[in-house]
């Protein structure tokens, strides 16, 4: 599977940006998906999920803030986040979530980069 996330860009603090993640190949709707996120100097980190039966978990750090949907139909997940903080900074990318490691594989594709000025 291949995935391509956009949507990326420069906001400032408080602002908002929704990305996109584009999923080849069949059987989108049964699969679980992720946003991830890795920071200047960090490790690549899980911030959100959503399963194949549309629950979703996050992070701490971004409850209340981001909302990941799908649109099972475009095999595209969403990452809507509002109320953007310099912390967000980072590249994000889409990929398989822990409850899904095992079931399918995909590579991470050049993510996205989100940058959020203070």
């Amino acid at each position: 599977v291949q995935l391509q996330a956009s949507g990326g860009g420069l906001v400032q603090a408080g602002g908002s940006l929704r990305l996109s993640c584009a999923a080849s190949g069949s059987r989108f709707s049964a699969r679980g998906m992720g946003w991830y996120r890795q920071g200047p100097g960090k490790q690549r980190v899980l911030v959100a999920s959503i399963t194949s039966g549309g629950t979703t978990n996050y992070v701490d750090s971004v409850k209340g803030r981001f909302t990941i949907s799908r649109d099972n139909a475009k095999n595209t997940v969403y990452l809507q986040m509002n109320s953007l903080k310099p912390e967000d900074t980072a590249v994000y990318y889409c990929g398989v979530p822990p409850a899904d490691w095992g079931k399918w594989s995909a590579s991470w594709g050049q993510g996205t980069l989100v940058t959020v000025s203070s």
